[in-house]
């Protein structure tokens, strides 16, 4: 590509490339003999993968961008397949020509992403230029062969003069960030037209679209003027849905799922949520919703659902390691479409305590869930279950068997209720004694959750209310357990390689006396959910032999520091504090407090946790340090 000389260039076909391919993916495939995980190869070998390559041809590429800053090479090499790629050979010299073709494209595209207009992108193979060679070219000297990408950026455009048209010439192009003097990246150009698209899609018009473009680059200013023409089309409602893929999944269900009304006047968000619902079923790998390209004759749009179904049946092994707590392994078998209507069954059982517990002390939990989706309308959904605990923690020991049935409902797509009823017979030994409990609690829960993702937040927040009114039919006792949590996640850079991340977290048990209240229904903190650093249910009031009591009442905050060292690892210096008391306030002036540092391992499935932690104000009877690990972060 050559910048030109010309005081103004009208740039159609290659920008166009550019704004609808400034992101890339460029794979491989082939039968592999080596086998990996999370990225580490454990045997095997690249000879093995590549030995269905015809005529392999092994090659070393150089990036030169003298003109560039860090960021801008590493957008580029990320761009450059020949980069990516470089361990592996091609087919020949041929495929080394080809690749090398369509590598300039992908980077003429990065440059533009980063408003670089007049970037040169030369590549030479065994010092040739590419467009030189002749088809037939071959490369007979000694391998890898030399390839070298030489990319002259030339200097960042900035937006000139911003014009819309159409039906969007009443918008303020400010308001979709295109400002004279601004970004003129073609990512920011192409950000722009989506947001318009979708302001005028939020107004009901499903047939929004823009309908031309004109970008000119001026070249003696290092500006780019942009006009955008779009048409709005009419207002609409939805009109017949129809489901493509559906195997085992009942197709009936799949259309009532979505919750698109016919006749409801169209909304861009609710076509969102009702992808996200369909994918929230968990028996889809994916699922596409497209609006048609005109209006039926009733004037409605039609919405096309495309699914691809899920194995219906999974099952799996976890586990977790703490240096206080023992080792926990756990398994479970699941079923995600038992009677064709996306209902879930899962069975699962945990054994906790080896290595900290006799092992005539070991805890174990079993239990049976089943959820139906969709029973008052798709937003709704029923479960039922019922589980057996037998644990020995310091506190008290503890056989239980607990049954409850429940409903849950999406308010919108951050804000979630649910109500349930639940029975639980159980005996509990613990230092006021031997006793036996039948519960009967209706737990209520208010969840509001805006994360970008609840794996691995970067952005947002979660608020938990949760109130569990509860009578033992057996002693007469009524109490009232409340508790209250926040997360934040705020991201400091651009790059998210710096997440900010903290949690409080506060409850109380009114109604009724610490005694009156069972021991395992009272609060306790300290281990790896909480307070990292002591022993698990080890800070708070205890009794003359040093075993904790639990609490009518706790307070707990965390503060972390989630640094991204690669694409997969990460450092996480941390602090926690918490308290517990018998009165139905915390007592904020016995706080304890822990710190350390964890190690994070980023996989498709969550991050792999492991966490070394101090107590800062360490009791006598608290140990010296805590070691944890498991999945997911801490919080």
């Amino acid at each position: 590509m050559s910048g030109g000389k010309a005081p103004r260039r009208v740039l159609s076909h290659a920008l166009l490339f550019a704004l609808l391919c400034s992101t890339a993916l460029v794979s491989t495939s082939g039968n592999a003999a080596a086998f990996e995980i999370f990225g580490i190869k454990l045997w095997g070998s690249s000879e093995d993968e590549d030995a269905d390559i015809v005529d392999p041809l092994r090659y070393a590429v150089t990036i030169e961008a003298p003109d560039a800053d860090e960021d801008l090479v590493k957008k580029l090499e990320n761009a450059s397949a020949l980069k990516a790629d470089e361990e592996r050979p091609v087919s020949g010299s041929l495929g080394l020509m080809a690749k090398a073709r369509g590598d300039r494209d992908q980077l003429i595209a990065a440059l533009y992403a980063d408003a670089r207009y007049e970037g040169v992108v030369t590549i030479t193979i065994e010092g040739k230029p590419l467009d030189d060679l002749p088809p037939d070219a071959e490369f007979s000297g000694p391998q890898p062969i030399p390839v070298v990408i030489n990319v002259a950026t030339g200097p960042k455009f900035t937006l000139g003069d911003i014009r819309l048209e159409g039906d969007a010439a009443g918008l303020a192009s400010a308001d979709f960030g295109l400002i004279a003097g601004g970004d003129a990246g073609s990512g920011a150009v192409l950000k722009a037209e989506v947001s318009i698209v979708r302001a005028l899609k939020e107004e009901g018009r499903p047939l929004a679209k823009v309908t031309d473009r004109e970008i000119i680059a001026d070249h003696a200013t290092s500006t780019l003027d942009v006009t955008l023409t779009v048409a709005a089309g009419p207002v609409a409602g939805y009109g017949d849905t129809t489901v493509e893929g559906t195997e085992k999944v009942d197709r009936d269900f799949t259309e009532y799922m979505t919750g698109l009304e016919r006749g409801r006047q169209y909304s861009p968000e609710e076509v969102d949520e009702a992808r996200d619902r369909l994918l929230g079923l968990e028996v889809f790998n994916s699922v596409t919703l497209k609006e048609a390209d005109s209006l039926d004759a009733d004037g409605n749009i039609p919405i096309g659902v495309e699914v691809s179904e899920r194995k219906p049946r999974y099952f799996g092994l976890g586990g977790t390691f703490s240096n206080t707590e023992g080792l926990g392994l756990e398994g479970y078998w699941g079923h995600r479409n038992l009677f064709g209507r996306a209902e879930k069954l899962r069975i699962e059982g945990a054994i906790s305590g080896i290595g900290s517990n006799d092992l005539t002390e070991l805890n174990y939990n079993a239990g049976i869930m089943f959820e139906k989706p969709g029973v008052v309308g798709p937003a709704s959904k029923f479960f039922a279950g019922v589980n057996t605990v037998l644990e020995h923690p310091d506190a008290y020991d503890r056989f239980s068997v607990k049954g409850n049935t429940g409903l849950s409902y999406e308010l919108d797509k951050q804000q979630t209720v649910s109500a349930e009823v639940a029975l639980d017979y159980s005996k509990i030994t613990d230092s006021f004694g031997k006793h036996t409990y039948l519960i009967a609690s209706v737990p209520l829960r208010y969840v509001y959750d805006n994360r970008d993702s609840r794996l691995n937040p970067t952005n947002g927040f979660r608020l938990l209310a949760y109130a569990e009114p509860s009578y033992d039919i057996l002693n007469g006792a009524a109490f009232v357990k409340l508790r209250g949590e926040g997360s934040a996640y705020q991201s400091l850079d651009t790059a998210s390689k710096f997440i900010l991340a903290e949690r409080v977290a506060i409850g109380s048990i009114i109604g009724a006396g610490l005694q009156d209240v069972p021991a395992d229904r009272r609060f306790y903190s300290g281990g790896g959910g909480s307070v990292r650093g002591y022993a698990y249910q080890g800070i708070g009031p205890k009794d003359i032999d040093g075993q904790p009591i639990g609490g009518l009442s706790f307070f707990e905050t965390s503060l972390e520091m989630r640094i991204a060292v690669t694409d997969t690892i990460g450092v996480v210096p941390f602090v926690d504090a918490g308290t517990v008391s018998t009165e139905q306030f915390p007592d904020f002036s016995d706080m304890k407090v822990g710190a350390g540092v964890g190690l994070r391992y980023i996989t498709p499935f969550g991050p792999l946790r492991v966490d070394a932690a101090v107590p800062l104000n360490r009791g006598p009877d608290d140990p010296r340090f805590g070691i944890y690990a498991g999945i997911g972060q801490a919080f």
